[in-house]
């Protein structure tokens, strides 16, 4: 039998369902730029550079880069996004009480292309149709309890 949520921690699943949701999908944001960052640089040879002498934003040949290596950036935004899209896996994971394989699937979604957007809305239906139905689980019990007097 699977594990269910803790009574005490039902309050506490809304909020780390957003927080899993607005993750997700800034990290797969993320990751799709890194994957057209990575595509620049090792199959045409070119890098990012934000003010540099080409202009604002400009595509320059790897290893030129004189000003801000946007790059770069986005190669380290992505992976401390990772880090946090992490740590909300990991909150609505041990809130819900799924097992382990759970967690490892959902943090793929950080280092599969895609993967984040559907598995955001995936947990964001179970979660939120596990809540429906324990709030309507709820209700009805008082009115039996009712009844039966």
């Amino acid at each position: 039998m699977p594990l269910e949520p803790r009574e005490s921690d039902l309050p506490r699943i809304p909020g780390a369902l957003t927080f899993y949701k607005i993750s997700s999908i800034i990290t797969g944001t993320l990751l799709l730029l890194l994957c057209a960052e990575m595509l620049m640089k090792y199959a045409f040879g070119l890098e990012l550079e934000l003010g540099g002498a080409y202009g604002f934003l400009a595509f320059v040949p790897t290893d030129t880069v004189q000003a801000v290596n946007l790059s770069l950036g986005i190669l380290m935004v992505h992976g401390w996004g990772y880090v946090v899209y992490l740590f909300a896996d990991f909150r609505i994971w041990s809130l819900m009480r799924w097992p382990f394989t759970r967690f490892l699937l959902i943090a793929l979604g950080g280092i599969i292309p895609f993967l984040s957007f559907f598995l955001e809305v995936r947990v964001a239906r179970e979660v939120t149709a596990y809540l429906a139905a324990r709030s309507a689980k709820a209700d009805a019990t008082p009115q039996s309890v009712e009844a039966s007097h």
